[in-house]
């Protein structure tokens, strides 16, 4: 049974960090994948949506600049510039890689049979090592819908199929107002497809602050999508080529299309850790400040539930590897950023003003509007949009949350982030000497206007 300095389960983000610091060090390592190297973010998720979304921000652009031409979507091109993306749906390149540097790359599902040490088995073999990662990710949370079972996947998408997509459906519903449907939904609506989100809760984007969720929402309307807030899909049943939706306030949708957008799922159960007497939460495994599950057990991204964002997964991959190689490294997840990918951008970090107030934070707020400020959105555009929201610590002079609606925000949401990571004071940030013109100005405007 040959024995390793490290074994890696899953091969996204997180996993991929780890694995790659660890060779790095000079560490033997295998590295496990059941899919493909890369991860959900790779193929299916992050890299895809960005990619497709990018072509109809480019042609909202233009039909905002002065003196540009009417541009033009070419379906076609971009979907082979997506393949192109994720890779044509091949890692072996990927693999090649990793065994050149030393790596035992390991296909197939893994199941952890034994500790102290850690052993882990992967179809007939099994391996030994000091430190065992688990990195395996999440897979979509599936609501409780009649009919659901029936419908196949031509007609029900998860992002897999809606980022892997080869033509422009007609109409599509998708279920769920959060980053991923908002993202899916908007690109659809860019492309042609007649649009309907349904929305549980009472906004689009409802864990952010209203006045965000407001403005998102407007855009919406402004793309002609159809929104039903408060609302859920109760059934659904096969129509022809496409699928009919009974919601809960009795509306009838049909749609070619049904895209699931309503969250993901830990994937921390499927490896036999409850076996071994590891405690789970739920389907995830829950993690301490050096995000270690037990001693030589490690965890990193979707699987530990912490902000599951690939930036944290590779986040916790850093922390881990410094763990691992005898750094003590704490794991500290404030001020991270939160970025719907939509025109115009979405950004939020820390906290909102509602979360604030209920830990007991003397708050103080301010909205800017950028438009009505700044030089940089008329330079870009002729009809500009564009906010910024602080959120203050009057006790402490510093901030503790922000939002940003307009181009390239998740560009510059990062002066928040980082003022909110490392407690930067009030004083100091309003000392600072941004470059002109650049929406990263309002800041200094918005905090100007918090009432201190």
């Amino acid at each position: 049974m040959e024995h390793l300095d490290a074994i890696v389960i899953g091969m996204g983000p997180g996993g991929e960090t780890v694995a790659d610091r660890l060779l790095t060090a000079g560490r033997r390592v295998a590295v496990v994948e059941r899919d493909l190297i890369g991860g959900e973010c790779a193929y299916w998720a992050c890299v895809p949506t960005k990619t497709l979304l990018r072509p109809p921000e480019v042609r909202a652009e233009a039909d905002g600049a002065a003196g540009v031409g009417e541009a033009a979507l070419e379906w076609p091109a971009l979907r082979a510039y997506r393949d192109q993306m994720i890779r044509h749906l091949d890692d072996s390149k990927q693999a090649q890689g990793y065994e050149e540097r030393g790596a035992l790359v390991l296909r197939g599902d893994a199941r952890i049979v034994g500790r102290d040490p850690w052993r882990v088995a992967v179809g007939d073999a099994e391996y030994t090592a000091d430190h065992v990662v688990v990195s395996t990710g999440s897979g979509v949370l599936v609501p409780p819908i009649g009919g659901l079972e029936d419908l196949g996947p031509d007609v029900l998408w998860t992002n897999r199929e809606a980022t892997t997509l080869t033509e422009i459906p007609g109409s599509a519903l998708v279920v769920g107002g959060s980053a991923v449907g908002l993202e899916l939904g908007q690109f659809l609506a860019r492309m042609g497809t007649r649009v309907t989100v349904v929305q549980r809760g009472p906004r689009l984007l409802d864990r952010e602050e209203p006045r965000l969720c407001e403005l998102i929402s407007d855009q919406f309307e402004r793309d002609g999508t159809t929104v039903h807030l408060g609302s859920q899909v109760t059934s659904v049943t096969r129509d022809g080529d496409g699928v009919l939706a009974v919601l809960s306030g009795g509306e009838r949708v049909r749609a070619d299309v049904m895209v699931l957008a309503t969250g993901r799922v830990p994937r921390g159960d499927q490896l036999g850790l409850a076996e071994l007497g590891v405690e789970l939460d739920g389907k995830a495994l829950p993690v301490d400040d050096h995000c270690r599950v037990a001693p030589g057990l490690w965890a990193a991204g979707d699987v530990t539930a912490r902000s599951m964002f690939t930036h944290v997964a590779k986040y916790q991959g850093r922390v881990i590897s410094d763990n691992v190689l005898g750094t003590d490294h704490v794991a500290d997840y404030t001020g991270v950023p939160r970025v719907v990918f939509s025109y115009p951008e979405i950004a939020a970090v820390g906290l909102t003003s509602e979360q604030a107030r209920d830990r007991g934070i003397d708050v103080a707020t301010s909205e800017t509007d950028l438009t009505a400020v700044l030089a940089r959105p008329w330079t870009m555009e002729t009809d500009p949009r564009g906010s910024l929201g602080l959120v203050a610590d009057r006790e402490h002079g510093v901030l503790v949350g922000a939002w940003a609606f307009g181009p390239q925000a998740s560009e510059w949401i990062h002066t928040a982030a980082l003022a909110i990571r490392l407690g930067l004071p009030i004083a100091a940030l309003r000392d600072t000497i941004p470059q002109f013109p650049t929406f990263n100005e309002g800041y200094l405007i918005a905090l100007d206007a918090l009432d201190l």
